[in-house]
């Protein structure tokens, strides 16, 4: 036959998705920077729910397609691949934050001259003890972590649904409660975002892995509903395997934040 498919590839149709998702993404900032003018945030806002919308519509096409069975092996291998490549940017992402604190760190500029050394931290900055609250937050999200290889190991080698759901109940759980003390940490730190280039750095560093936080405990709240749902098999749960890598990664990320923010850089 002539459209009998032949492969074991799947071909999309013409999807709206991509381009609403630019266009929401450029609504999104173009209102942030707005916002930053003093013009409110309905513009951010409308970006940021134009963004949600399409990754609601476009994910669960996805689902849709794996249900349907257009997901064959080479299929997911694909998918694997493409995460794992999303990952990669996300260390790159990273690493410009951390390049910049070392920068910093190792080579402070002084207030008269660029080329006469200051002192890292700046006169006047009062750091964070390492020791007491963000110390919880790293065996919070260690823990959290931990569940999340816990569910993963109840699917793929026991299929053990219980398992699965409490396993991720207590990553989210965990997860929610580290965003909580940050967001505590944050409205009790002695230095500001502005004015001087540690709390400038401190606060992209640690306030974009806080929104990947969130962002993680999103994507396994989503998995755990498709759990309840009756999704995922050990042969077939390419989705909960994205998630399991995205919060592994946001526990790495954290743990160098940690060890080199806090500890080192304090």
């Amino acid at each position: 036959m002539a459209h009998e498919k032949n492969h074991d590839y799947h071909i999309l149709n013409p999807s709206i998705w991509p381009l609403l998702g630019a266009g929401g993404a450029f609504v999104m900032l173009f209102g942030a920077v707005l916002w930053m003018h003093g013009n409110g945030p309905w513009g951010f806002i409308a970006g940021v729910l134009i963004v949600a919308y399409t990754m609601f519509g476009w994910w669960s096409e996805t689902v849709a397609e794996n249900k349907a069975g257009d997901h064959t092996p080479v299929v997911k291998i694909g998918l694997r691949y493409g995460f794992i490549m999303f990952i990669m940017s996300e260390v790159m992402f990273f690493a410009a934050w951390f390049w910049s604190f070392f920068k910093h760190a190792l080579y402070p500029m002084g207030p008269d001259s660029p080329q006469v050394d200051g002192q890292w931290p700046p006169a006047g900055i009062e750091t964070f003890d390492p020791w007491h609250l963000p110390l919880i937050n790293t065996l919070i999200l260690l823990c959290s972590g931990a569940a999340a290889t816990w569910a993963h190991h109840a699917l793929v080698h026991e299929d053990n649904r219980d398992d699965i759901k409490w396993g991720l109940i207590l990553a989210i759980g965990l997860g929610a409660l580290f965003t909580v003390f940050q967001v505590y940490e944050y409205s009790h730190a002695a230095f500001g975002f502005s004015g001087n280039i540690y709390g400038a750095n401190f606060f992209m560093a640690t306030g974009f892995h806080g929104a990947h936080v969130v962002i993680g405990t999103i994507f396994l709240f989503v998995c755990l509903m498709r759990v309840l749902a009756g999704h995922f098999t050990a042969d077939n749960h390419v989705g909960f395997e994205a998630a399991s890598w995205y919060w592994h990664f946001v526990d790495v990320v954290w743990l160098f934040l940690f060890a080199a923010v806090y500890i080192w850089g304090g």
